[in-house]
């Protein structure tokens, strides 16, 4: 069993926990996106007669996303603590939002409850004939018990009063604000290509898209939709000029990556970044900044924090997605165009020669 001394790896399980939560987020978020777009209601009480389907889809929605501090918790928990975690993730998180901490409050309660679970199984002792109430009575009961107070009593009402100025703070931003905060997003998100500095971003901004805020998880998804994209017009700005700056095994690469890219897959890019590292992380930056700060200032507010393109019909103004991927795209493809050192196409042919030359059958070991 994990010992809670060599468990304290936060970020880990804050990422695995938004791995079980997108799924969620992604369902709900297009139901009940699509069902408030032909007119629904997601506080429609289907117990009654008289409402329609779209409604239907905005009620299933709307419960959906009502869920989200349970399963973040529940998802942490079960990270730090396997199946022990589970029940006190889900009843701290049920907890979380019954005081008004919400989604940040079901964030901070599902690392209490782990970590309650791991200090339970390591101090609390049962004899041999009542062992097996520990994992069915005991460590639920305790670890719900000591957490739900914790949560009630100590740390939900500072919760909830943060959750409740941020949201106001970041509601108020200006045009300037939010063009310097859509850069710093979209910088940070666009340096490492799906690495930790962007799942870390990741973390932060679907916090905020919990809260209602939808803006920073937009120019998220700008960036890393935009960011292949910018890669694969690169290959065809760079020959208007005829400059040739990939190699024919990157230009396979980019077939993968580009419709990879329209969904928000940007680590097909990978290969091609990684064969020029400082390169690409400049023109990305730069690209990133843009789309980042266009999106912010244009008032991107995608619905669900994950997709590409398929984010569209979730936005009351499609047309600002559009417009900061396209802007993002070209920035990032003229810097990559103007960086990239021209490819020597003799040097390229001979060494693919050289390699398909090796006959294993010369290679003597003496």
């Amino acid at each position: 069993m994990k010992s809670i001394f060599g468990n304290l790896n936060l970020k880990t399980h804050l990422l695995t926990a938004i791995s079980y939560l997108i799924p969620v987020v992604c369902g709900a978020g297009f139901l009940i996106a699509i069902g408030m777009a032909f007119g629904g209601d997601s506080s429609t009480d289907l117990t009654k007669a008289g409402y329609s389907f779209w409604d239907v889809l905005a009620v299933i929605g709307g419960q959906g996303l009502n869920l989200l501090p349970v399963i973040i918790a529940t998802g942490i928990a079960y990270s730090i603590a396997d199946k022990p975690g589970i029940a006190p993730g889900v009843i701290i998180g049920l907890t979380s939002n019954a005081v008004g901490a919400d989604f940040i409050g079901g964030l901070i309660g599902g690392f209490i409850a782990g970590y309650l679970v791991l200090l339970i199984i390591q101090f609390v002792k049962l004899p041999n004939w009542a062992k097996g109430l520990m994992p069915m009575l005991v460590i639920p009961f305790l670890a719900s018990l000591i957490g739900g107070l914790i949560m009630v009593y100590i740390i939900g009402v500072p919760i909830g009063a943060f959750t409740h100025w941020l949201t106001e703070y970041l509601q108020s931003l200006s045009g300037t604000s939010k063009l310097l905060y859509g850069l710093l997003i979209g910088v940070l998100a666009s340096i490492d290509f799906g690495g930790p500095i962007n799942k870390t971003v990741f973390a932060f901004v679907l916090t905020l898209q919990a809260q209602g805020i939808h803006e920073p998880i937009t120019a998220l998804i700008v960036v890393n939709t935009a960011t292949p994209l910018g890669f694969a017009l690169a290959y065809w700005m760079a020959k208007l000029f005829k400059k040739h700056i990939y190699k024919q095994a990157e230009v396979e690469t980019l077939k993968t990556a580009f419709p990879m890219g329209l969904v928000e897959i940007v680590e097909g890019v990978l290969p091609l970044a990684l064969n020029d590292i400082i390169r690409s992380v400049i023109a990305t930056g730069i690209g990133g900044a843009v789309g980042g700060a266009l999106s912010m200032v244009l008032g991107g507010d995608a619905q669900v924090p994950f997709g590409g393109f398929l984010v569209l019909p979730t936005m009351s103004q499609p047309l600002t997605f559009v417009i900061a991927v396209v802007a993002n795209v070209i920035v990032t493809a003229i810097v990559l165009t103007i960086l990239k050192r021209p490819i020597n196409e003799t040097e390229e042919l001979q060494s693919e020669t050289e390699e398909e030359d090796i006959d294993l059958n010369d290679i003597k070991i003496s």
